[in-house]
């Protein structure tokens, strides 16, 4: 049996690297914080899934992301902040996934996404200690290039004509996903760094919609070789929407049988207390070190 640890030979890179991106933060002036592994709230997201702990009688949600706990230090006037932080996903192990990861998260007060966008270009720069370019893709162009379809205006009839037959029962958003992951991602394993911005209104999460056009998000995402590794937006700020978005993800969790997760109250409150405005950012340190040293499976980084 070997009992050592996959990635017992990464552990000095991965240490080095996280010192760099700590660096890199404290010398910006934006403060570290340690946010709780448990909370009586998951995350809502219908393609998302949470690890669930049930201890006295109570269930406890494991982290999919630190993001409620920071919007409620923002509210309460934290300003910027960073975390490096453990997550979870109840999903399927494989090359690019792992059940715990490391997510770096931030936050910076009176940004939009375009902002930040270019702060995750210059760490992006730091972490490869050389100044590289990266291009920038509207999610609509993006489909309209490598798939003819303006991913805003086709109907629903027509996207499902373009799909095998037994994923036509899904979604507007769940085939949009689709034709992401299947036919577009694939011709970008070669691209290098890129980001994608302005995605559907239907896929904001807890993202702003852009104000001269409400049909997209003020959200993008990084990319390596088709390989996601950055979720950012403009921070929503306002409770309301926020809470009919949440209940949205419930409806669309009852129409595909899944688990019911309870709203964070908490967060709500903070909103309707009033979020200054910012922009933040997940990125997957994991995948990060898995590009940084040209590494194939991501079980090579996790101490598992």
């Amino acid at each position: 049996m070997n009992w050592k640890p996959k990635a017992f030979k990464t552990l000095q890179q991965k240490a080095r690297l996280l010192l760099k991106i700590r660096a890199f933060f404290l010398q910006q002036d934006i403060l570290e914080v340690n946010t709780p592994l448990l909370s009586p709230y998951g995350t809502t997201d219908p393609t998302i899934e949470s690890l669930v702990l049930s201890y006295q009688q109570r269930d406890y949600y494991l982290p999919t992301s630190p993001e409620f706990y920071m919007k409620r230090l923002i509210a309460a006037g934290s300003g910027s902040i960073f975390q490096i932080a453990h997550a979870f996903r109840a999903e399927e192990v494989g090359k690019n996934h792992l059940t715990e990861f490391t997510l770096l998260e931030w936050y910076c007060m009176g940004w939009n996404y375009e902002t930040l966008m270019q702060q995750v270009h210059q760490l992006i720069n730091e972490c490869l200690d050389k100044t590289i370019e990266i291009p920038t893709y509207t999610y609509a162009g993006l489909f309209q290039q490598y798939t003819g379809i303006n991913p805003l205006t086709i109907s629903d009839e027509d996207l499902r004509k373009r799909v095998p037959d037994n994923l036509a029962d899904l979604d507007r958003d769940a085939l949009l996903d689709y034709f992401l992951s299947i036919e577009i991602m694939p011709q970008l394993k070669s691209a290098g760094w890129f980001f994608v911005k302005d995605y559907p209104a239907s896929q904001a999460s807890l993202a702003q919609l852009k104000a001269d056009d409400p049909t997209v998000a003020e959200r993008f995402e990084l990319f390596h070789n088709g390989l996601e590794l950055a979720n950012g937006f403009s921070e929503l700020q306002d409770a309301k929407e926020q809470l009919e978005r949440f209940q949205q993800d419930n409806q669309k969790r009852a129409l595909n049988k899944q688990q019911q997760i309870p709203i964070d109250e908490l967060l709500i409150a903070a909103l309707d207390s009033g979020l200054p405005k910012c922009a933040g950012v997940a990125l997957g340190v994991d995948r990060l070190f898995m590009v940084l040293f040209q590494l194939n499976d991501i079980q090579e980084i996790g101490l598992h």
